[in-house]
């Protein structure tokens, strides 16, 4: 972390740093290869192609896949700050429901001694009641908002995480997609790009779904 803000590391990162290791190991084995069958020229042609399109690739994904940590972090954080959020409002709706308690019982108490005063305090008594009454009204409110607050500061919390996962989802794949770049590289087998470019478009699909929070 900087003093500035969030600075995001991912396994992105280092698949990168060895995607490229490998891209130059090829590269350096395609004109190994070119010279022992007559000369760098036919090696360059052979490998060169595929290296610099694997190579091109990864770098590409590998700035994504940043994009797409970047996001998930983001949304992860904005989950724990809703839900920490719901706790507060919880928190405040007990106290009023607490307080809520406490005038109940006084106004079950100024009932029962107007019940019980004489006639020349019954009037005291019931005005008490009244206003225990009314009272009571107005906490339950600020309780029962509370309540709704805490509820929806949940539902935004579940929503972020639901994302948050949708983005770990896409960055996972896509480092999938990098480490088959990799050994793509390294032993040149055109399946294993085909699944590399696979595996690499259905990171992007799930990211797109997190963009459009699905």
């Amino acid at each position: 972390m900087s003093e500035d803000g969030f600075h995001v590391h991912g396994p992105h990162d280092h698949e990168l740093e060895h995607a490229t290791q490998a891209a130059a190991a090829g590269k350096a084995h395609g004109d190994a290869h070119g010279d022992a069958h007559g000369g760098g020229h036919g090696g360059a042609h052979g490998g060169g192609g595929m290296v610099n399109q694997i190579a091109m690739f990864t770098a590409i994904i590998a700035t994504v896949g940043a994009l797409f940590s970047y996001m998930g972090g983001a949304t992860q954080a904005n989950a724990g700050l809703y839900k920490n959020n719901a706790a507060l409002s919880k928190a405040s709706a007990s106290d009023q429901w607490n307080f809520y308690q406490a005038k109940s019982t006084k106004q079950a108490l100024a009932e029962l001694a107007r019940d019980l005063a004489p006639a020349n305090l019954k009037d005291t008594y019931k005005s008490k009641a009244e206003r225990y009454d009314k009272e009571k009204a107005d906490i339950k409110a600020t309780a029962e908002k509370f309540d709704t607050e805490s509820d929806e500061w949940n539902h935004k919390s579940d929503e972020q995480m639901h994302e948050h996962h949708r983005w770990a989802q896409a960055t996972t794949i896509l480092q999938i997609s990098i480490a088959l770049a990799a050994i793509a590289l390294l032993t040149r087998k055109k399946w294993l790009e085909y699944a590399m470019f696979g595996t690499g478009a259905a990171g992007l699909g799930i990211g797109v779904v997190a963009f459009l929070h699905f």
